[in-house]
């Protein structure tokens, strides 16, 4: 079975023609909800439909969008709390030194002495910058912000990560 990405969560209805309120949960949202875009809907007991955008628009940061497959209300219903989601090989194409989550979450994390300080367990995103949560090998949380100072080197194929420790890290 195909792997699968989330780009969106169904929060409600719009209107009596089907539409969808959907708050995006990517950073390409003008291309996910583009017309003509496939996506995969998953209903809350979390089986997947395929489906086509006919049009979309963003209002009050939702998309509400409209399905080609559906043209009323109570045809769409069954996705209310439901996931929009696309298929890992229609992920977009990152520029050099950007990565999608799941290529970091799982990665080791060494100082540039060499030093193993644990995994990235998942990521936070609180604003100016990304913060990796990193357990160590102790089972305590290290929390590493993403900044050039800091990173020093990303290799998401080896799922390796080199880190400069600054003081006060630890």
């Amino acid at each position: 079975m195909a792997e699968f990405m989330n780009v969106g969560k169904v929060v409600n209805t719009h209107g009596i023609r089907g539409e969808l309120k959907i708050m995006p949960l990517t950073d390409f949202p003008e291309v996910r909800f583009a017309k003509n875009a496939e996506l995969f809907l998953f209903t809350p007991d979390n089986r997947p439909v395929p489906v086509t955008v006919e049009s979309a628009r963003l209002h009050k940061n939702m998309y509400i969008v409209r399905l080609k497959e559906y043209g009323n209300i109570n045809e769409v219903e069954k996705f209310k709390g439901g996931i929009a989601k696309v298929s890992k090989e229609n992920l977009a194409e990152l520029e050099e030194g950007e990565y999608y989550f799941h290529q970091i979450v799982g990665c080791a994390v060494i100082t540039e002495e060499g030093e193993t300080l644990g995994t990235i367990s998942e990521i936070l995103t609180p604003g100016a910058n990304d913060v990796w949560v990193v357990k160590t090998p102790a089972g305590k949380e290290v929390l590493i912000p993403v900044i050039d100072d800091v990173v020093l080197d990303v290799d998401v194929e080896q799922k390796l990560v080199k880190i400069h420790l600054m003081e006060g890290l630890l």
